[in-house]
């Protein structure tokens, strides 16, 4: 489960959302696989070292962010979007990857999970259920669902989204950072559907 900085709901709301405080985008959290921390600008030269194997974004819809310049635009959304997280090894303290939450409505109770990648020395194991376990349970104390954008083409993540409990519901043409748009699909977890599945 998660520990770190994000406020605790009192007793009265734990049964739902805390929709009285405000959603932290960037909290410290942790389970037995990975910490998730805020990515800072200083983190780019670990974290594109991660991102520089070509293998890893093979089905992405941006295929050539491997290149350095590709990732140098990508790593500026992240920072500027003020919810990405370095993903880290719990075990070894390794820097294994990012991730964010973005498109907030808090009115609407909805927030997305995405742009999400993690090393290949971590794939197939627990690491990246692990990793969307934290910010899914930190946002379900805010929100009542979680969106998460898929390019079309990559089996590897949708296969993972439905192992997760992810529901398709329908298709979307999204751009990433400028470049051209790229058919997605829409996965939803709703947080009554994610605590039947724990």
């Amino acid at each position: 489960m998660a520990n770190g900085a994000a406020a605790q709901p009192d007793d009265e709301e734990s049964q739902g959302t805390n929709a009285a405080v405000q959603f932290e985008l960037q909290p410290n959290v942790e389970n037995r696989w990975v910490r998730l921390e805020p990515l800072l600008a200083g983190d780019f030269d670990a974290l594109y070292a991660v991102a520089a194997d070509p293998l890893i974004w093979e089905q992405h819809p941006n295929k050539n962010r491997y290149q350095r310049e590709v990732f140098a635009t990508y790593f500026q959304g992240a920072i500027e979007s003020g919810g990405a997280f370095r993903v880290v090894d719990h075990a070894t303290g390794a820097l294994i990857g990012s991730s964010r939450y973005y498109d907030l409505d808090e009115a609407q109770r909805v927030v997305a999970i995405g742009y999400t990648f993690i090393a290949r020395s971590h794939w197939g194991g627990h690491y990246n259920r692990a990793l969307k376990t934290l910010m899914l349970e930190h946002a379900f104390r805010f929100v009542e669902r979680v969106i998460f954008h898929v390019g079309s083409g990559n089996l590897r993540s949708r296969k993972a989204m439905e192992k997760l409990g992810g529901v398709l519901i329908g298709e979307v043409a999204m751009s990433y950072h400028g470049e051209q748009s790229h058919p997605n699909v829409i996965y939803k977890i709703d947080r009554t559907d994610w605590r039947r599945s724990e």
